[in-house]
C-alpha cells in the first residue's frame, strides 16, 4: 500500500516540469529577439555608406517639420513683441467725469481677457498732444482741454481674435463710452496665418512620414532580395515566417531610431544657429520678444516615433516580400 508521501510525490514534481515547459519558448523568444537586434546592428554597421546615407535621408526628411514647428511656435511671442496685442483705446464721452471713468475702469478689469487697464486724463492727453510737432500754438489757442478721459485696455497675452472682438463689442456697449480704438485686423491676419502655419507643419509631417517608410521599405526590400538563397533555407528548415522576418524588422527600427536621433540633433543645432540673431531680435525690441526651443517631450518623443515608422515600414515590405518569395 501507498504512503501518503509516494502518493503527493508525484503531485508536487508536475507543475515544475510544467513550468519549465513553458519557460522554454518564452526563453527561445527572448533570446532569438536578442540575436536579431545585434544580427541587424551589425549588418548595418558593415555596410556604413549605405547605412549612413539612408540615415540621413530619413534625418533630414525629419528634421524640416521640427524647425518649421519651431519657427512656427516663435511667431507667437513676434506677433505679441510687433503689436498683437496691443492696447485697446476707449475714449469716452465729454461729460463723463473722474469718478465714471474709475468705476468704468474697474469694471472693465473684471472683464475675461483683460490684463490691465489704466485710465488717461484729459490733462495727460493735452500733455502729450504738446509734445508733438506742430500741436502746441493751436492749443494755447482753446479756452478749455476738449479731450475726455481714456481707458487704456491691455488685453491678456496670447488672446485669440475672436476674443479681442468679442471684448471690444463688450467695450463699445458699455454705458458712457464714445469710440473704441482697435487693432482688430492685425490680430486676424496674424491668427489666420498661425493657422495656415499649423496646417501647413501637419502636410509637411504626414509627408515626410510617409517619405520614412517608403526609404526604410525600400531598403528593407532590397536586403530581402539579396538574401533570396538564405530565406530559402530557412524555410526549407521549417522557419516561420516571423522567424525570417525579425531581423529585417530590428533593421527598420535602428533605421528608425538613428535617423530619429539624427533629426534631433539637426533642430538643437538650428535653435543654436538662430540663437545668436534672435538675440539682436528681441533687443531691437526692447526685450519684449521671447524665443523658446523645442519643448523637451517633443525632441524624445521624435526617435521613438521615428523607430516605429521604421518598424512599420519593415513589417509591411517585409510580409510582403516573404508571401511573394512563398
Amino acid at each position: 500500500m501507498s504512503t501518503p508521501n509516494e502518493v503527493q510525490a508525484p503531485q508536487t514534481q508536475a507543475p515544475v516540469r510544467t513550468e519549465r515547459s513553458h519557460r522554454r519558448p518564452v526563453a527561445s523568444w527572448r533570446e532569438h529577439h536578442g540575436w536579431s537586434a545585434s544580427a541587424s546592428l551589425r549588418r548595418l554597421s558593415s555596410k556604413p555608406v549605405g547605412t549612413l546615407l539612408t540615415v540621413a535621408v530619413m534625418g533630414l526628411a525629419l528634421a524640416l517639420p521640427l524647425a518649421f514647428y519651431l519657427l512656427l511656435s516663435n511667431a507667437q511671442s513676434l506677433g505679441d513683441a510687433l503689436g498683437r496685442n496691443q492696447v485697446i483705446n476707449v475714449f469716452l464721452k465729454t461729460d463723463q467725469v473722474a469718478s465714471n471713468a474709475q468705476l468704468l475702469a474697474k469694471q472693465v478689469e473684471q472683464h475675461d481677457g483683460v490684463a490691465s487697464v489704466t485710465v488717461k486724463t484729459p490733462q495727460q492727453g493735452m500733455d502729450e498732444l504738446s509734445k508733438m510737432q506742430g500741436f502746441s500754438d493751436s492749443l494755447h489757442a482753446l479756452d478749455d482741454n476738449p479731450l475726455p478721459y481714456v481707458l487704456e485696455v491691455q488685453p491678456q497675452d496670447g488672446i485669440s481674435a475672436d476674443a479681442a472682438n468679442h471684448l471690444v463689442d463688450d467695450l463699445r456697449g458699455m454705458q458712457g463710452v464714445d469710440i473704441v480704438q482697435d487693432s482688430g485686423t492685425w490680430r486676424e491676419r496674424l491668427d489666420a496665418l498661425l493657422n495656415v502655419g499649423n496646417r501647413a507643419v501637419l502636410i509637411l509631417a504626414a509627408l515626410f512620414a510617409l517619405a520614412v517608410l517608403l526609404v526604410v521599405g525600400n531598403t528593407v526590400r532590397v536586403d530581402i532580395t539579396s538574401r533570396a538563397e538564405e530565406i530559402g533555407v530557412l524555410k526549407l528548415i521549417g522557419a516561420s515566417r516571423a522567424f525570417v522576418r525579425r531581423p529585417y524588422l530590428y533593421a527598420g527600427i535602428w533605421y528608425g531610431l538613428f535617423s530619429g536621433i539624427l533629426a534631433v540633433g539637426l533642430a538643437v543645432a538650428i535653435e543654436f544657429a538662430l540663437a545668436e540673431p534672435v538675440a539682436r531680435l528681441s533687443q531691437a525690441y526692447g526685450g519684449k520678444l521671447r524665443v523658446g526651443g523645442l519643448p523637451p517631450w517633443l525632441l524624445l518623443a521624435v526617435p521613438v516615433a521615428a523607430a516605429v515608422l521604421g518598424w512599420l515600414g519593415a513589417r509591411l515590405v517585409s510580409a510582403w516580400q516573404l508571401r511573394r518569395a512563398a
